[in-house]
């Protein structure tokens, strides 16, 4: 299988002042084409600041990253926000819907920066819906829909531009347990579809639904295991 993100001793040293504080010290991993990963790690461990440059919202000090085998290193801000749009799908611990838009309309944001026709867009955001199980949502507003709701929006928002990746931040952190285990069974079925998902996670139970755990301490990797 080949590689869709390959990170290679990627370093993050942030300047606070006349300190230096290194959050990522050397990590290295790769990710397969239809891989399941969980990152896993305490608050400061360094796995936000790795979802960070894998979400190319950020520029690793040192080191090589290579996402669907472009090299996206020294792009400028505008090629990252290009590659973001076309290769990455995002899913929030908060959904980040607009709040005052219909649900079909939040999950055409991405065909609308991608430049697609109104008509594509409604039929490719319809088809999003589905696969998430919101069929028949898609005029609902999030203030109309449960947490859990809104979050596959978010979730079929991720999937309509068919990204390499998904990385989901927290997907869970504003669901109660029963919901959050739908949207777990949801990433799932949508993996054994064959899409790549990433997700950093500090909940075990959650984590136990990937195919895989990296675990972060201290800006190192220092564990990495397949269930």
């Amino acid at each position: 299988m080949a590689s869709v993100i390959a990170l290679s001793d990627i370093r993050r040293v942030f300047t606070m002042g006349d300190q230096q504080f290194e959050a990522l010290k050397g990590i290295s991993f790769a990710v397969e084409t239809g891989e399941f990963v969980a990152i896993m790690g305490a608050s400061g461990s360094g796995k936000s600041t790795c979802m960070n440059i894998l979400g190319c919202l950020d520029r690793p000090t040192a080191g090589a990253y290579l996402l669907d085998s472009l090299e996206v290193g020294g792009m400028s801000p505008d090629q990252l926000a290009a590659i973001r749009n076309r290769k990455l799908g995002f899913v929030f611990q908060g959904f980040n819907l607009l709040a005052r838009t219909p649900a079909l309309e939040n999950v055409e944001l991405p065909l609308i920066y991608a430049g697609i026709h109104a008509k594509e867009r409604h039929v490719r955001a319809l088809a999003a819906l589905e696969q998430v199980g919101l069929a028949g949502k898609e005029n609902n507003h999030p203030s109309q829909l449960s947490g859990g709701q809104q979050q596959r929006v978010a979730i079929a928002r991720a999937l309509v531009n068919s990204p390499a990746v998904i990385l989901a931040d927290e997907p869970t952190g504003n669901l109660d347990s029963a919901t959050s285990d739908e949207i777990m069974q949801l990433f799932t079925r949508l993996n054994q579809q064959g899409i790549t998902i990433i997700m950093v996670t500090h909940e075990h139970d959650v984590a136990a639904h990937a195919g895989r755990q990296i675990t972060f301490r201290d800006g190192k990797i220092i564990g990495d295991t397949k269930s």
